[in-house]
């Protein structure tokens, strides 16, 4: 861990450049989709292209995906991937009461994860469909603010990040004794995994989890002045939201609810007001990130398409037909 938070925390400028901001790295109260579809707009994917010709227009119409509440996924460990746990693992968007203490009349994400009724370590990651993409734009959109940065800022990916100080989860509890971590990776694909806290309380809790290398004294800082573009591209990106379990705990069902995470951090480069857009002239972080994103979304196109042919080969009858009773019969 404090690896991971050394090379997010580099100091890129002087000491008197880094000032702290609260940023929400996810909020999924604004994942609500939209539509026949259900889709959110903004973070919408289409992965059309990964279908062959055998599909009609009309079926590659309908080969899009979002981050809407819906189409996040719960993977279970191995050791709990039975049939049973994990259709009865599901996330919904569930509604807050009108007259909630908190949160009331929004939507937020609805957890339920079923753990082997037997005593075994294990854990759920609740995961977005596809990798969270750090520089793709939205496509044909005319908005200059959508241009310069990402389609997924904000959703999921924050930019400019120097040194965490906090993290903050709001979150449900039903008195659950699992505890909850955050997966996270910075601009060097290196992941880490952070500790929130337990689930064993009523209600709604914001869990926070401080950095314990966060140094408030400026003069005890390590002060470097680094080389800015392209290299000054620190950034940190949600892979997935990890509810785990002891092989002492209760097995079954887990239900919770998850409003929003947020970030307090340092600015890794302060706004300098340059006089040349340099991203918007070289294109490089995009660049960067344009391999690894185009393989990933084939992979998630090649899956979502085997999906929709499965979906199409599936069983649609809910139960046998039944005879006519005889007496109607012989009418």
């Amino acid at each position: 861990m404090k690896r991971f938070f050394t090379i997010l925390g580099v100091a890129l400028f002087l000491a008197n450049s880094a000032f702290a901001e609260q940023a929400t790295l996810i909020d999924f109260s604004k994942l609500i989709g939209e539509g026949d579809a259900g889709l959110h707009a903004q973070t919408t994917i289409d992965y059309s292209r990964q279908a062959g010709s055998a599909y009609s227009a009309e079926d590659k119409a309908k080969m899009k995906i979002s981050l809407a509440i819906p189409s996040w996924e719960i993977v279970l460990a191995s050791s709990s991937q039975s049939v049973e746990n994990q259709t009865l693992s599901q996330i919904t968007a569930a509604p807050v009461k009108q007259d909630a203490a908190k949160f009331g009349g929004e939507t937020v994400m609805g957890v339920r994860i079923h753990f082997p009724s037997y005593g075994v370590n294990s854990y759920a990651i609740i995961k977005p469909a596809f990798t969270i993409p750090a520089y793709a734009t939205l496509e044909g959109s005319t908005d200059q603010n959508a241009k310069a940065g990402s389609q997924f800022d904000g959703f999921g990916v924050l930019k400019n990040v120097g040194v965490i100080k906090s993290i903050q989860i709001n979150i449900l509890g039903r008195n659950f004794s699992n505890s909850i971590s955050l997966l996270l990776e910075n601009e060097l694909g290196q992941e880490q995994e952070i500790f929130m806290g337990y689930l064993n309380f009523d209600g709604w809790k914001a869990l926070q989890w401080n950095n314990p290398n966060y140094q408030t004294e400026v003069r005890n800082r390590d002060v470097k002045v680094l080389p800015l573009y392209p290299r000054s591209a620190p950034m940190i990106k949600l892979k997935g939201i990890v509810i785990h379990r002891d092989a002492a705990q209760d097995g079954g069902d887990i239900v919770s609810y998850i409003k929003d995470i947020k970030v307090i951090y340092d600015q890794a480069v302060v706004d300098r007001n340059a006089d040349v857009d340099d991203e918007a002239i070289w294109g490089i972080l995009k660049a960067r990130e344009e391999s690894e994103r185009n393989f990933e979304l084939a992979k998630l196109g090649n899956l979502q398409v085997l999906r929709s042919l499965e979906t199409k080969k599936m069983a649609k009858e809910a139960a046998f037909d039944q005879p006519a009773p005889a007496a109607a019969a012989a009418q």
